[in-house]
């Protein structure tokens, strides 16, 4: 696994763990946040049990009460909720009031990957990928960087990824030299050594200097 301190430790089991929960736990518990600093810190804002969960799928899931203001909260105030303390998934709504860019193509809850100077969240559309000289639409994930600087949410395709490897010219010139780097593996591969190399870049800012 990647050196990279998330507070997710890996899509596919964060995915399993929150579709699963509600089916084998008695008693669901979400956690809502309002703040990143309550984020980073696991101060969560609000407790709610056995809340009524809608997974439209694993990449966009809705959650209400019988609580019209609870539920009004939900919608437009919580930045974002875990169950338990591994799986993390960010508002929607949030990230389309607060940042331009693709934030309109989530929708509900989506699954987030964060640290203290990184975050993304992974949304599920149809994608272009090839097989040998077959070219073909599959539905895939789709990560979306969250740019706290632009207050941009990008939408990583191997155009936007060459803008984020910018900053590593190393790295960039890496990408932009493999063969077929349009690829849809190749583009998330180097996403994540982009995401890597960010973490531990002493000159990027934390996530807490941009949002306050």
């Amino acid at each position: 696994m990647r050196n990279v301190l998330l507070h997710i430790i890996s899509f596919s089991f964060a995915m399993a763990s929150l579709c699963a929960h509600a089916v084998e736990e008695p008693h669901d518990t979400l956690y809502f946040y309002v703040t990143w600093q309550h984020m980073l810190d696991m101060e969560p804002d609000t407790m709610i049990v056995d809340p009524m969960i809608d997974y439209y799928s694993p990449f966009e899931i809705y959650v209400e009460t019988k609580d019209k203001r609870v539920n009004k909260r939900i919608k437009n105030e919580y930045i974002a909720a875990t169950v338990g303390d591994s799986t993390w998934v960010i508002n929607s709504n949030y990230l389309r009031k607060r940042f331009k860019g693709d934030s309109k193509k989530l929708h509900g809850y989506v699954p987030l990957f964060f640290n203290e100077k990184v975050a993304y969240a992974v949304g599920e559309e149809c994608v272009y990928s090839e097989l040998g000289d077959i070219a073909f639409n599959v539905v895939s994930t789709v990560n979306f960087y969250i740019d706290f600087q632009k207050r941009k949410v990008i939408r990583v395709d191997s155009k936007k990824l060459s803008g984020l490897l910018a900053d590593y010219p190393d790295l960039r010139m890496r990408y932009e030299s493999v063969y077929k780097n349009r690829r849809y593996r190749v583009v998330k591969d180097f996403f994540f050594d982009f995401i890597d190399r960010a973490s531990e870049d002493v000159t990027r800012p934390y996530i807490l200097d941009l949002v306050q």
